[in-house]
């Protein structure tokens, strides 16, 4: 009989995943689905660029995925009952319930409004390709000299007010941070980015906190109106709401917690990775929510899998951090290197170069979506057929 593996969602580290427990399994040995709502591949990493008015190469998961034995099942997810191994997805045909062995969750993460009044109604997102959609179709809409604002000072907010700001600069763009603009990075870091922000002639409004969204406005807690004729809000994001709604041991923003090997610290047959899952890093800090973090959580995820069911060495790779890649529109870019656990240090790549760096880290994490199976050892293991049998000959790493 096949061992069913589930994989939930296709994004970066959920499609890395796929791929990589095929090549390291046996074809007859098991069943790989792959339930995901969307036929292609989103590189959420572009989304700044898609609204911006950019066109993205098309990925489908059918070529993607074309003679490598993943199974890709076009569905939404609707929950998940973790005691009695079981997902429960809708389709152009219904509803349906589907049994696995093995469950590798990686549905995600959306925008969040943090509560902020307004903000549900009012402001636009890009944490995925429908909001980025709209987003765009609005901008298109706007006449010379109409104000946007983006709101927070983090990675998205930074490229996506640069971005904008390079391809219409007959707007009127703004950016709302919390803190100071670009206050995690280096000295050098900093220098740039304002640097950048000045030739774009993008307003900065410095340690202003968002308390309401209004059709025209934001308003800071100072009391500061500031005129908006598009609202962008990029505060962070927030994971998909199945998990909380299940068995599984979560942390209080809805986060699976998992051991070193991802692996859910409550229900030993499902895995967690990139957002979805709490992991922990260098000195015991949680991984940010990135691609950064979620692409080196699948390939743990898979190999402790193939390892597992194969009775192989359990991997045990350290996951680390090493720059911050930030793109400042088509041209200009901010390559920050940083410690393991993701503090910034004084050195820093900009201007061009960094540019051409951040297209080519893009373009890479796309590559190893688009071929999940090449790069690897083409040898497949065999699943031992006992799988208590297999779990007993490895022991996970501390």
């Amino acid at each position: 009989m096949q061992h069913r593996i589930i994989v939930l969602g296709a994004g970066y580290a959920g499609a890395i995943a796929a791929g990589r427990i095929a090549r390291r399994l046996h074809r007859d040995d098991l069943a790989i689905t792959l339930v995901n709502a969307e036929p292609d591949f989103v590189e959420r990493v572009r989304m700044h660029q898609l609204a911006a008015g950019q066109d993205l190469r098309s990925r489908p998961f059918g070529e993607m995925f074309a003679g490598t034995g993943v199974e890709l099942k076009l569905a939404k997810v609707t929950g998940v009952d973790a005691d009695r191994r079981t997902v429960a997805v809708t389709d152009a045909g219904g509803a349906e319930e589907l049994e696995y062995d093995t469950l590798v969750y990686a549905l995600g993460s959306g925008w969040n409004d943090q509560g902020v009044p307004g903000t549900a109604e009012y402001a636009h997102e890009i944490a995925g390709r429908p909001g980025a959609l709209r987003l765009r179709e609005r901008l298109a809409a706007l006449d010379a000299g109409q104000p946007v604002v983006v709101v927070g000072g983090g990675l998205t907010g930074v490229e996506f007010a640069t971005e904008i700001a390079e391809a219409r600069p007959d707007l009127d763009i703004a950016l709302a941070a919390r803190g100071g603009l670009g206050d995690w990075l280096s000295p050098k870091g900093r220098r740039h980015l304002r640097k950048v922000f000045g030739k774009l002639g993008i307003t900065v409004h410095e340690h202003a906190t968002v308390t309401a969204v209004e059709a025209d406005r934001i308003t800071t807690a100072d009391g500061t109106s500031v005129p908006a004729a598009v609202t962008v809000w990029t505060t962070g994001f927030a994971v998909h709401p199945i998990a909380q709604a299940t068995t599984l041991e979560v942390t209080g923003t809805g986060r699976i917690v998992v051991d070193r090997t991802m692996r859910s610290l409550s229900h030993p047959d499902v895995y967690a990775i990139g957002d979805a899952a709490m992991v922990m890093g260098p000195g015991d800090k949680p991984l940010r929510m990135s691609c950064a973090s979620g692409v080196p959580t699948a390939w743990q995820a898979a190999d402790a899998i193939a390892a597992r069911l194969t009775g192989g060495k359990l991997p045990s790779v350290p996951l680390r951090y090493f720059n911050q890649c930030i793109s400042l529109g088509r041209n200009e870019g901010l390559i920050q290197y940083v410690t393991a656990d993701d503090r910034s240090v004084r050195t820093a790549l900009t201007g061009r170069l960094a540019a051409v760096y951040k297209e080519l880290v893009c373009k890479g994490a796309a590559w190893g979506v688009a071929h999940p199976t090449l790069g690897m050892p083409t040898r497949r293991r065999r699943v031992v057929r006992n799988p208590a049998q297999a779990v007993s000959a490895v022991k996970a790493p501390a």
